[in-house]
């Protein structure tokens, strides 16, 4: 069963969400702020982070752009007070899965942390380097990416972005976030770079296309269980 690091310096919330996910069937750790949480991240063994935002020493925003920098990929959920929409889209963009604002139901809560499980968990075979999603295969050791069984014409830059897609799957990435971690660009002026790119990438992906997802207003995600061609 997944092990989920709860992350929230009040203590209470904390021993809630801690029942409601033992119940659940989970093993669980805590932290108090983001630095304790990073430590534990270290360590390895955790499937999932329910993270707070409002903490000392370490918010939990900070700790997810740590996480992310240090290429911990383990899916968060966010939890907090504030339900504006410039916070949520901050927490998504910034490398969060879902976002739960307080205060929460509990079994809600459970509900969104087995969505995410089921879309995480499942895709990533760590020991051998192979993504699987549905029709479409990808290996990252031997650098290849099969639809239907059928080999997929890549570039190399076109692999590295389906790559980076896979590895913030369920996240809305801007173009430029995309330009500096693709491509290194550390400046604004070449959206149209990463739209060619994902035009073509979706051409050779077939039947698989509708997993690159457009955000409108943000950029692009790679969502596996979208139903919509874009």
């Amino acid at each position: 069963m997944a092990k989920i690091l709860i992350v929230d310096d009040e203590p209470r919330i904390r021993d809630l969400i801690r029942e409601h996910l033992q119940f659940a069937g989970y093993t669980c750790a805590e932290a108090g702020d983001g630095t304790q949480a990073l430590s534990e991240l270290s360590n390895g063994g955790i499937d999932l982070v329910i993270l707070d935002i409002m903490m000392p020493f370490m918010d939990g925003m900070t700790c997810l752009r740590e996480m992310r920098t240090r290429k911990i990929m383990t899916p968060v959920i966010m939890l907090t007070a504030r339900s504006e929409e410039y916070d949520k889209l901050a927490g998504l963009e910034g490398g969060a899965d879902d976002y739960v604002v307080k205060p929460f139901s509990p079994r809600e809560l459970v509900a969104r942390v087995k969505a995410v499980l089921a879309r995480t968990m499942p895709a990533q075979n760590t020991a051998s380097g192979v993504f699987a999603f549905g029709d479409l295969v990808i290996d990252t050791a031997s650098h290849s990416v099969k639809v239907a069984g059928q080999e997929a014409p890549l570039t190399p830059k076109e692999f590295d972005l389906l790559v980076y897609l896979v590895n913030n799957k369920g996240i809305a990435l801007t173009r430029e976030k995309i330009l500096q971690q693709v491509w290194n660009y550390d400046y604004y002026g070449e959206d149209r770079t990463v739209d060619t790119h994902i035009k073509m990438l979706r051409s050779h992906l077939g039947p698989c296309r509708s997993y690159i997802v457009t955000v409108w207003g943000v950029g692009y995600k790679f969502d596996p269980d979208s139903a919509t061609a874009q």
